[in-house]
């Protein structure tokens, strides 16, 4: 069984020293999506939602979240971000959010990337739940990760 980083020897919750860890391009890709109704996906594509641009605002709020991650996750370490790039793709009764987020340095961005995708689709709900309160966010997962000791990763 891997051991888990964040607990020390007697299982209290700690931040993982990464000091002596090397400086490597880290990057993470997530994703997620949100399903709903033709009305409200009409709504977003055409622009005419009652609040405004849903996906430069979600783009926006996707950027921010992964930058203010360590404040929202207890213990991730503050990073220097060098990308964050977040974008979405129409389908079939939704909208799909990929995040990448890239930096060197010593821990990887997987949160950061998760976050971002989280923060944007929860602000796409927010922003169109006047024409649907019923929309669903799901699959929010890691789709890979490079760079570290323990290399690529791919979902």
């Amino acid at each position: 069984m891997t051991k888990l980083t964040h607990l020390d020897g007697s299982g209290a919750a700690h931040m993982v020293d990464v000091s002596a860890k090397a400086d490597t391009v880290r990057e993470a890709v997530a994703e997620g999506s949100i399903s709903m109704s033709a009305e409200a996906l009409t709504a977003i594509r055409s622009g005419s939602a009652q609040k405004g641009d849903v996906l430069a605002t979600a783009r926006i709020a996707g950027i921010m979240a992964a930058k203010k991650t360590p404040e929202l996750i207890p213990l991730c370490h503050p990073l220097m971000l060098s990308k964050v790039s977040v974008d979405f793709t129409f389908e079939d009764g939704g909208i799909r959010v990929t995040a990448i987020v890239r930096l060197t340095g010593q821990t990887g961005v997987e949160m950061e990337a998760m976050t971002a995708v989280s923060v944007a689709l929860l602000t796409i709900y927010d922003m169109a739940k006047a024409v649907d309160k019923g929309m669903v966010i799901s699959g929010i997962r890691l789709l890979s990760k490079s760079g570290g000791k323990s290399g690529d990763w791919y979902a």
